[in-house]
């Protein structure tokens, strides 16, 4: 049967494939981008494309297949982020006030402290403290230094944040 009856366009996935949508932006913002995410994601990009594609560049098996795929669906992905990446340096040393890019150590109403990183999109990891600058918690803490209590809403209800410290950390990877 041709592919013309598989299918409704070429863009469309194989059957049985996930794919992670492409982040969208709003209209007119930036893809702000830490350099650490920067490098890790053109060092992940050169070992994709120098180390893990090439053994299955002719794959013989459906599995093979399904991994080259994957494949390049990331090398695709990651190629997309770069294009559209902008490099956003930590803010001067000695600023204290939450800026891209900054760990912020936070205590909660209930007294809990939690650490974050305020990241670009597609750097955010919540399972790692690592947030995007877009999301709610970071823009409660945006431009607030220690000492500041803000309010979160959340889905459970609404908590007060109190910073507890800000730093940056340059050029020497997570955490």
């Amino acid at each position: 049967m041709s592919k013309a009856f598989t299918r409704e366009n070429d863009d469309a996935p194989e059957p049985g494939s996930v794919r992670r949508p492409p982040v969208q932006l709003p209209p007119g913002v930036r893809n702000h981008v830490t350099p650490d995410g920067l490098r890790r994601w053109k060092a992940q990009l050169e070992q994709l494309l120098d180390h893990e594609r090439p053994p299955l560049a002719d794959p013989a098996d459906t599995a093979s297949r399904e991994l080259l795929d994957r494949l390049d669906d990331r090398i695709a992905r990651l190629q997309d982020c770069l294009r559209s990446a902008v490099s956003t340096p930590a803010p001067a040393i000695g600023e204290t006030r939450v800026r891209f890019g900054a760990w912020v150590e936070v205590r909660d109403s209930a007294g809990e402290t939690n650490r974050y990183r305020l990241v670009g999109v597609e750097e955010a990891d919540p399972d790692q403290g690592l947030i995007s600058w877009l999301s709610p918690l970071a823009k409660a803490l945006l431009n607030r230094r220690p000492g500041d209590s803000t309010r979160l809403r959340l889905p459970s209800g609404e908590t007060t944040l109190t910073i507890q410290s800000v730093d940056y950390v340059r050029d020497q990877g997570l955490r």
